[in-house]
């Protein structure tokens, strides 16, 4: 081989070298797909806080709210973090819940997050007192906290089943267990719709299992919200908001299909039924 081949033969193999550097380089400097969640009523309290903290790990954030127009705390994440997309959709509409499907149908969604719910009138318990029931609010509470979780798992189905993680979550509360019931009389809408979301959800388990989907239902806890708040209530001690979800996270991230079904605290610990 002549001296001009070899030369043109070793400047090839560098170039082949460097080829394949800058292709090696590429494939570990290109970002993967971000895992997404949605999160049902996402502006405000738990919601709000667990899509703050989905967003700064870097996750796609769907944070879904029922006003006319964006929440101010929405809107104000959504500056911050360019990976939160604010969108309406009132878990008691279905037409809502379809059209905002219909509008994410090609968006594989890892995580959803049935946070979403009403507790009373306001702060006022006294209209769920036997003999002092409002039945307009029982009606709102039971299609809220039930239905509306129900109707967004199946809703958001396919989007679930084509993503990585396959996860359905709902906010519960151990106002809901038969079992080891918490003492005390009123709150019935809540403690009934509560106990009606685990068991929808229950059978939503069976029936998505051969997808690989994993349905469970969280408790959060007493929460404080606030350095404003009390560090105690009635139910125990409070435990402050960020941590609750970042617990919380922790524990949604390590669920595999042998959870489904169950009913857990923040924390991951069992609870009763």
């Amino acid at each position: 081989m002549s001296k001009e081949n070899n030369i043109m033969v070793r400047w090839l193999s560098r170039i082949l070298r460097l080829g394949s550097f800058m292709v090696a380089a590429l494939l570990v400097t290109q970002p993967s797909v971000a895992d997404t969640v949605l999160i049902t009523g996402a502006n405000a309290g738990l919601g709000l806080e667990l899509a703050r903290q989905y967003a700064a790990d870097g996750w796609t954030v769907i944070a879904t709210h029922r006003h006319d127009s964006t929440p101010e705390s929405l809107a104000a994440l959504s500056k911050q973090y360019r990976n939160v997309r604010p969108e309406r959709m009132d878990v008691t509409s279905v037409a809502e819940i379809r059209a905002l499907s219909e509008k994410l149908k090609d968006v594989p969604v890892d995580v959803l997050i049935n946070n979403a719910a009403i507790s009373s009138d306001r702060g006022d318990w006294s209209t769920q007192k036997f003999g002092k029931l409002d039945y307009a609010l029982g009606e709102t509470i039971l299609q809220t906290n039930i239905l509306g979780p129900l109707f967004v798992a199946e809703g958001f189905a396919q989007q679930i089943g084509a993503s990585k993680q396959k996860k359905i979550v709902s906010i519960t509360s151990t106002h809901a267990s038969l079992t080891k019931p918490i003492a005390g009389t009123g709150a019935i809408y809540y403690r009934a719709s509560k106990a009606g979301l685990n068991r929808a959800m229950l059978a939503v388990s069976d029936e998505v299992r051969p997808q690989g989907i994993t349905v469970v239902v969280i408790h959060p806890g007493s929460i404080r919200k606030s350095d404003q708040e009390p560090t105690t209530s009635v139910h125990g001690v409070r435990t402050d908001i960020d941590v609750v979800a970042k617990k919380m996270r922790k524990t949604i991230e390590g669920l595999s299909i042998q959870d489904s079904g169950h009913f857990l605290q923040f924390d991951g610990a069992a609870l009763p039924w």
